[in-house]
């Protein structure tokens, strides 16, 4: 009987996230995004083992496929396999707050502008975008906690001794509605159409948007190489400096003019006199089925601008209903509000005593319903004159009597009716100004049109990428973090124009990306990037040589969209690799 031959040893598996990492490094490189971060950093120190520029490289990873704070960054990356990061092995461990910290300080020094500028310039070159249109647009990004400059508490010396300032907290118009906390504001520029992110700084959480688009302009004719692009914003751009600048430079705008400009009211008081002869511009299908189509018509003003630019007028059939029910509602809660006070008045009890306090509460009822243009009332004073005896005892002939008045007051509401028909007349209208005559109407219109989408990247930046809470300190980490928040949106837009003409190109049918497996005929880039998540690859370790299974994707029509046969599942919470025995094949003995 032959002796036993001993059992092989146990091989080990671990599991290495890939995830969307190579989507992502292919955009990465198509912008030369290493090449362009190692032109403007500090050159790296030999003595340390990871340059900045590959930390910087991380954190922007980091942030387009899943945020986590800076303390959280080693265990994030290494789940991922080293190469898929830019890094070697081993490095993943040293990617701790405090270097992530100081890349940072060392972004905020840099000429981050110049960055974002290359940027733009390799993604329209390489991506072919046409920067024909461009849309302006700031939100603000609220922060928590305490934010202190660098350098210590109650110090700020930003922009002394050469050094750049930093976009300073501050309280503002909130568009998150948190007036109690500070924020910053994030001024973005966006291409027409696909709304690819083209510019983008941070600046004090004060900022009125009025004042921002000159330097935004400034900014976008630096990336596009000529100032022939349209520039399409909100109303705060129909400032007439800010028109008239970029005219001179040989700009092109179109904006929508605020209702407290006196074209507006020319025009309304146009439309209600009947001297506007709209024509149809566009139109689409209803929301629902069985709603009516949605039209726009179009229609010159009588006059131009009173910078001379011509103005023309739109009317949405959309906004027409909207602006029809909005005015209905206010003027409901204004005539409620007032009959309210109404029967508090009838009351004896009833501590508005004067025509002062019950006026006061009756405009405060109708400034609360934004009702003040159709709502007023009436106020009518009785009063009631009764004898009352002076002194106690029964009355007699020498009883003296004297009158006593009691004052009531009576409200009554009112409505203008012919103000509410005059301004129903102008309901979905509003007016649109350009300084170029070549311009038809259709084309003005479909440029504005486009103006909302870039409120889809707003969205991105404050929930996918979480770019709010901001989880820093310092107003220098904030800004120079905000570089790799924009690259990260950058990278989200690319994924998701690539992958859409793609599809349209090669006719296929949309992908089932979102849950239960329905097909989105628009996939976004945080779409894409949750269905690449799972890809992992399996390393056996043994005796020998490590044995790489790769992983193997399943056609996008399974049951898993873009799934892989090599799941996650080893993995931890936290993306860390984990050791899995697996069983070897039975031996037999001689």
């Amino acid at each position: 009987m032959g002796a036993l031959t001993s059992a092989p040893p146990v091989p080990l598996a671990r599991q290495e996230l890939i995830g969307a990492m190579p989507a992502v490094n292919v955009v990465l490189a198509r912008l030369g995004f290493d090449a362009i971060v190692r032109a403007y950093l500090p050159r790296p120190d030999p003595r340390c083992t990871l340059d900045a520029a590959a930390v910087t490289g991380v954190l922007v990873r980091n942030l387009a496929c899943g945020r986590t704070p800076l303390y959280g960054l080693a265990d994030w990356a290494s789940g991922y396999q080293p190469a898929q990061l830019g890094l070697q092995p081993g490095q993943a461990a040293l990617l701790n707050d405090d270097r992530a910290g100081r890349v940072l300080d060392a972004l905020f020094e840099a000429d981050r502008a110049s960055m974002m500028t290359a940027l733009t310039v390799a993604a329209v070159g390489g991506f072919g975008i046409s920067a024909a249109e461009l849309h302006n647009d700031s939100t603000s990004i609220a922060l928590y906690g305490a934010c202190r400059p660098r350098g210590g508490a109650g110090r700020d010396d930003g922009g002394t001794a050469g050094r750049p300032r930093p976009p300073r907290p501050a309280r503002g118009h909130s568009k998150d509605r948190r007036p109690d906390l500070k924020q910053l504001v994030a001024i973005l520029t966006v291409t027409g159409g696909e709304a690819v992110p083209f510019t983008f700084r941070m600046a004090d959480g004060n900022t009125d948007d009025a004042t921002t688009h000159i330097a935004t302009w400034q900014a976008c004719r630096q990336a596009a190489g000529h100032p022939g692009f349209l520039y399409v914003s909100d109303s705060k751009l129909a400032a007439a400096g800010t028109m008239t600048w970029i005219d001179s430079q040989g700009g092109r705008f179109v904006t929508v003019l605020p209702r407290s400009r006196a074209e507006d009211k020319a025009g309304r008081a146009a439309i209600a006199a009947g001297q506007l002869a709209f024509t149809p511009a566009a139109a689409r299908p209803g929301a629902r089925r069985g709603d009516p189509p949605d039209t726009w018509q179009t229609a010159p003003a009588p006059a131009p601008s009173a910078e001379g630019f011509p103005v023309t007028w739109v009317r949405s059939s959309g906004k027409r209903d909207h602006d029809a029910r909005a005015r209905g509602k206010r003027i409901t809660r204004a005539i409620t509000a007032l009959q309210q006070l109404a029967a508090r008045l009838e009351n004896p009890r009833c501590r508005l005593k004067t025509e002062r306090a019950i006026t006061r509460a009756a405009d405060d009822a109708i400034s609360g319903a934004y009702a003040g243009r159709w709502v007023s009332y009436t106020l009518t004073r009785h009063d009631t004159v009764t004898r009352r005896q002076i002194g106690r005892g029964r009355p007699s002939p020498f009883t003296r009597y004297r009158d006593v008045t009691r004052t009531s007051w009576t409200l009554t509401p009112l409505t203008d009716h012919a103000r509410i028909t005059r301004d129903a007349a102008s309901d979905g209208c509003y007016p649109l100004i350009t300084n170029d005559p070549a311009l038809t109407p259709a084309q003005i219109l479909t440029a504005h049109k486009n103006q909302p989408r870039i409120e889809r990247r707003h969205s991105t930046f404050k929930t996918v990428l979480r770019a709010a809470p901001v989880l820093l300190k310092t107003p220098e980490r904030i800004d120079a973090l905000a570089f790799c928040l924009y690259t990260a949106l950058l990278i989200h837009a690319l994924l998701e124009r690539e992958l859409r003409t793609a599809l349209a190109t090669a006719g296929l049918p949309a992908l089932p990306l979102y849950h239960e497996h329905r097909p989105a005929p628009a996939p976004s880039g945080a779409a894409i990037i949750a269905a690449l998540t799972p890809i992992t690859t399996t390393i056996l370790t043994g005796s020998g040589a490590d044995t790489l299974i790769p992983p193997q994707l399943t056609p996008s029509s399974s049951s898993s969209p873009l799934s892989s046969t090599s799941r996650p599942a080893a993995t931890t919470s936290k993306n860390k690799p984990q050791q899995i025995h697996v069983k070897p094949p039975p031996t037999c003995g001689t």
